[in-house]
């Protein structure tokens, strides 16, 4: 069993939790992910580690509640357990040598997995400039921690209540044409964003990595559920990646591979199976 040692809210859909997984601190790096089950009848989903703590034994992970097993991961609190924490698995985020200055930038809850490689990157000592994008003011997370790992942070709201009023996107291009010569572009967050922001660097030339997330059962590539197309072949998020060249990523067959399951998904969340298991009762058949 897997400790929750620390629990924290980051807004109304977002929660932080540092799990007690000694092992699997040991040997992270940033970029790569742990699969959780809470019980024995959770399904396994994948989270990328948040960060992590080797003298405590800790791996943190932030989640979005938005479906059946993150609702009711929701419901655990400090001293509870997880069934199942299993990783680091796939491949830790590599930048070279010959990166020197860096950009990462974060959409809406995948701020919480560019914070750690930023916090990697600017540890290693690069340069790192972040931008982190949010719909509005009410659900920015981690600006202090951000602000801390970066040489310059830039925050956009859709709305402008907060930061600067725009997309990633267009502060992007403006650092780009203002002469800000980034040897790298990380761009983490929902897949339509991560298109646009390849496509913003690619006129330039720029290196760009992107973190899929993928449909995922196992996390070892034997299911398949994560393939993608990257530079016309296939590749298993799971273990080729998750980070992978954002101009040769097939954007477009992702995004409608994401969405094969979108009518169950809302289904299950509906379903009185689920709402009966957050609030205690018995689980229908």
């Amino acid at each position: 069993m897997y400790k929750i040692v620390k629990k924290r809210a980051l807004n109304d859909t977002v929660t932080l939790m540092e799990i007690e997984a000694p092992h699997i601190a040991k040997k992270a790096k940033a970029g790569q992910f742990i699969i959780f089950r809470v019980d024995e009848r959770g399904e396994r989903v994948p989270l990328t580690i948040a960060d992590y703590d080797r003298e405590k034994g800790t791996v943190t992970i932030i989640f979005q509640i938005v479906g059946a097993s993150t609702k009711l991961l929701n419901t655990l609190g400090e001293g509870d357990s997880l069934l199942d924490f299993v990783g680091p698995l796939g491949q830790p985020t590599h930048v070279g040598p010959e990166v020197k200055r860096v950009c990462v930038i974060g959409g809406g809850v995948g701020t919480a997995i560019a914070y750690p490689q930023a916090k990697a990157l600017h540890a290693a000592g690069l340069e790192v400039d972040m931008i982190a994008g949010f719909r509005s003011k009410e659900i920015v997370i981690l600006e202090e921690e951000m602000k801390a790992v970066t040489d310059h942070l830039y925050l956009m709201t859709d709305d402008g209540s907060y930061g600067e009023k725009g997309l990633v996107t267009q502060k992007l291009e403006e650092l780009i044409k203002a002469g800000n010569p980034y040897d790298l572009v990380i761009a983490i967050g929902p897949v339509i964003m991560m298109k646009f922001v390849a496509a913003t660097t690619k006129p330039y030339g720029i290196r760009t990595l992107v973190s899929l997330n993928p449909i995922m059962v196992d996390g070892t590539g034997m299911c398949g559920g994560c393939r993608v197309r990257v530079g016309g072949q296939t590749k298993f998020a799971c273990v080729d990646g998750p980070d992978f060249d954002g101009h040769e990523v097939d954007f477009d067959e992702l995004m409608k591979r994401n969405s094969f399951y979108k009518e169950r998904e809302m289904a299950d969340r509906e379903d009185p199976a689920h709402i009966c298991r957050l609030t205690g009762g018995k689980r229908h058949a």
